[in-house]
């Protein structure tokens, strides 16, 4: 059989990611994937109608058309096109116009009202470098290349988004810092939610937040075009369920759960560390509706059109006590839902005149029941009408979702929970977080620094961390 350097199991985009680094140093790489496709999340089909084409799991690419790691790849040799909308988020209220986040910080803090300052103040320090910051922010824990940044950062991102939004008087400037804390899919009250608020906020005035020309797959395609190129080999429709059925190799990466790692590797790893991994919280579900529709949604304020993603929760208070619920088990009656329109800014998704509208809500872990009514009373409340547009829907479970990827236990999409407990620590406390108590096994998915999202950034530092073992002259695995 044959010998590699290093094979990835999980092609998606930390698995790639992890793969293209290994070869990139020169070592013979293999990447298997259990699907015939790769991408793992970065899936794109006709989930409803023929024409209307649909990203499955991730959409509106905040991170990684920013990332430190995808962005020094020759993506757009491979075929990458990203899609821009004019604005990166729009938060509409019921009686007032939109808050919007605008590419320019000083666009979007003079619609602020008198919080135009509060909200300069707190962004500009960090938008003066902030490539750097962001290099700094999405690495494993250790000496930050830029301190003064970090420690800023730090001082006011480890708090509760609940703090750092008294900062704000307006409902639109405390709106539009809830809507991006949010993404955390922690309660708002939890400490290190105003990293995210911060964060999200920072990334929009970085870059307009895209999605990929052609829809998400095509950056899985792009990036597997690079990896082949630097001589690296691919095996799909392939799943692994036991270390003995891959070939002989120095090192294996696991963009998996690490429930799933415990599953495949666990002859291979001591009790004690496995025992640390079952303790791995993975946090609340997803529960998703895909559309096609006749027509643009009919917002009330026409300014949410010009934006990629709409948070759709109304106030700071309102969203704050939903995810509060979700946390407690429940479905609230009026869910923080982000809601993505790929078709306004990528004429590809839709026939001509038609659109795609993608939308979802957070959910208990594993919950089995129907988001639907809620989801949609909220996107009526803001665009009323938009039932009547509906040419037809497709819904993904909790449970399909882990269905389609067993990385999403319970329908997380991101890993795991973003708890400060376990943000840097993830899976467990290591020194090496994506290295193992066995010296030719390695962790590098989302469930990894710095977490998920598409951006590459837990597969390129795993891959480093074997890269480092491979140099110190690792044997073949059970050699």
């Amino acid at each position: 059989m044959e010998s590699y350097d290093a094979v990835v199991v999980g092609a998606g985009p930390n698995g790639l990611a992890a793969a293209i680094r290994m070869a990139q140093g020169g070592f013979r790489t293999l990447l298997v994937e259990a699907h015939q496709r790769v991408g793992g999340g970065l899936r794109t089909d006709e989930l409803t109608l023929p024409g209307f084409r649909h990203d499955y799991c991730a959409a509106i690419h905040t991170m990684g058309v920013i990332s430190p790691y995808y962005t020094q790849l020759p993506l757009a040799e491979h075929g990458l096109r990203w899609a821009f909308p004019e604005a990166s988020v729009a938060h509409p209220l019921d009686d007032r116009p939109a808050a919007m986040l605008e590419p320019s910080l000083d666009v979007t803090a003079s619609s602020l009202g008198r919080d135009a300052r509060s909200y300069t103040r707190m962004l500009a320090p960090f938008l003066r470098e902030p490539h750097g910051l962001l290099r700094d922010l999405m690495a494993p824990l250790g000496l930050p290349k830029h301190p003064l940044a970090m420690l800023r950062f730090g001082l006011m991102a480890l708090r509760p988004a609940t703090w750092l939004a008294r900062r704000f008087e307006t409902p639109e400037a405390r709106a539009l810092f809830a809507g991006c804390a949010a993404h955390s899919i922690l309660p708002l009250d939890a400490w290190g939610t105003a990293a995210f608020g911060l964060i999200f906020l920072l990334t929009g005035h970085i870059e307009r937040w895209p999605a990929v020309r052609g829809g998400s797959e095509e950056l899985a395609k792009a990036l597997l075009s690079y990896f082949v190129s630097l001589g690296g080999e691919v095996s799909t429709g392939r799943r692994i369920d036991a270390l003995t059925q891959l070939p002989p190799a120095r090192v294996v990466l696991f963009d998996l759960a690490p429930r799933a790692l415990s599953s495949i590797a666990g002859a291979a790893l001591p009790a004690r560390y496995l025992r640390r991994l079952a303790r791995y919280d993975y946090g609340p579900g997803v529960f998703k509706l895909d559309y096609a529709l006749s027509g643009p949604i009919p917002w009330k304020d026409p300014n949410c059109a010009r934006a990629s993603t709409v948070h759709l929760g109304g106030t700071f208070e309102e969203i704050a006590a939903g995810e509060a619920q979700v946390w407690r088990g429940q479905l609230p009656d009026r869910p923080y839902v982000l809601l993505c329109q790929q078709s306004h800014f990528d004429d590809t998704r839709a026939p001509a005149g038609q659109h795609t509208g993608y939308a979802y809500c957070h959910v208990p872990p594993g919950w089995t029941g129907d988001a639907t009514p809620q989801i949609e009373a909220q996107i009526e409340r803001f665009a009323p009408g938009f039932r009547d547009l509906v040419l037809a829907r497709h819904v993904t479970t909790p449970r399909d979702f882990e269905a389609h990827n067993s990385s999403y236990v319970g329908g997380a999409v991101t890993g795991g929970a973003a708890r400060l407990t376990q943000l840097f620590t993830r899976p467990v406390a290591r020194l090496d977080p994506y290295s193992t108590p066995n010296p030719h096994l390695f962790l590098c998915s989302g469930s990894t620094p710095p977490g998920g999202g598409v951006h590459g950034m837990c597969g390129f530092y795993a891959a480093e961390s074997a890269l480092r073992r491979l140099k110190k002259g690792v044997p073949v695995m059970g050699a």
